[in-house]
């Protein structure tokens, strides 16, 4: 092969390759966010192999030393980018959270955005349904749930504590955690079922949610139960939103792959929803602390709760719109089509 017939072939790898090392040895944090909208890291340790395959081919061809000097050069800044040393675990567990996280929930903003729907909607129907038809609630709780229910926030029973009858605030802890983290494990893994067990379980969980909201309301418990859930709604809703759009996401890969295979489309899609359930873990895990140890106070005043429950749906959603934007960087993961 002629020197001009390689470069035109492999040109635009070395371009690609010299731009991802270009903003990854950029000073500045917003440049270095960059490097992964023009290659995914996962991507190179294979781009730095053909480039060494490629050198090696230059130079047995005795190719221009001029282009030999390039290629060699930039193997060169890809071995000491390779084996540089590690960051600390903690500058790698903030730059997740802060950056990485973030990015991926806004990457598959359109499985997001379903499942939004899908939880939100049925919520609210079922909320307002309930304030006219009342009756309706039994045919999705028996008797004895309703009136667990009703105990748990009648402020008459519980002047300290509110949305359990008992147990300390440790073990509740504990409970809420366990409870959150399966609904989030269940609406991400039933995605598996070509998205229609993720599609049923976000459904699922929105007329359930609603109907305990909607049944508290109508009876005059909904102060009670609107302040209880106002400080941890926004962590423990929206996990369960970016876990089922985690689903739809893998559903997606199964359904339409796109040119890829669907074993490797399903890989691709695994590794991204992995990362999204990791971020959905800890938001449980905090509005699981949020739950045990504030929303159930019942001597905080009402307009304190709500006040501190607006102030987190306000930041977590600037957090998942800002997090990890860089000063051009595309939001660039591939989706499920290919």
């Amino acid at each position: 092969m002629k020197q001009e017939a390689f470069q035109a072939r492999y040109e635009p790898e070395w371009h690609r390759f010299e731009r991802w090392l270009d903003a990854r040895e950029a000073t500045k944090r917003a440049q270095r966010m960059q490097a992964d909208a023009i290659m995914p890291a996962s991507e190179f340790a294979l781009a730095l192999r053909r480039l060494c395959q490629q050198l090696a081919l230059a130079e047995r061809r005795d190719y221009s030393a001029q282009l030999i000097a390039h290629l060699r050069g930039l193997a060169q800044r890809g071995h000491l980018e390779l084996y540089q040393p590690r960051p600390p675990r903690l500058r790698v567990v903030v730059d997740f959270f802060a950056a990485t996280f973030p990015r991926l929930v806004r990457a598959q903003w359109r499985c997001m955005a379903v499942a939004a729907l899908l939880l939100f909607l049925p919520l609210a129907a079922v909320v307002a349904l309930l304030q006219v038809h009342p009756e309706l609630v039994h045919s999705l709780f028996d008797p004895m749930q309703l009136a667990q229910f009703e105990r748990m926030y009648d402020p008459a029973l519980h002047a300290e504590r509110l949305g359990r009858d008992e147990g300390s605030d440790l073990r509740m802890f504990g409970y809420y955690i366990y409870n959150n983290v399966s609904i989030g494990f269940r609406t991400f893994a039933s995605g598996l079922l070509a998205c229609i067990g993720a599609v049923f379980v976000l459904v699922f969980n929105g007329v359930i949610i609603g109907a305990v909201a909607g049944h508290l309301t109508a009876i005059g418990h909904g102060g009670p139960f609107w302040s209880f859930v106002a400080g941890h709604s926004a962590p423990e809703l929206l996990a369960i939103v970016i876990s089922g759009g985690a689903g739809l996401h893998i559903g997606m890969a199964l359904l339409a792959p796109g040119r890829r295979s669907r074993a490797r489309a399903l890989g691709e899609a695994g590794v991204v929803g992995a990362k999204l359930v990791l971020g959905v873990f800890a938001m449980l895990v905090g509005a699981a602390f949020i739950e045990a140890y504030w929303s159930s106070i019942a001597w905080v005043p009402a307009w304190v709760k709500h006040a501190v429950g607006l102030g987190l749906w306000l930041l977590i959603g600037l957090w998942l719109w800002r997090g990890g934007r860089g000063s051009a960087a595309p939001e660039v993961v591939p989706d499920a089509r290919g």
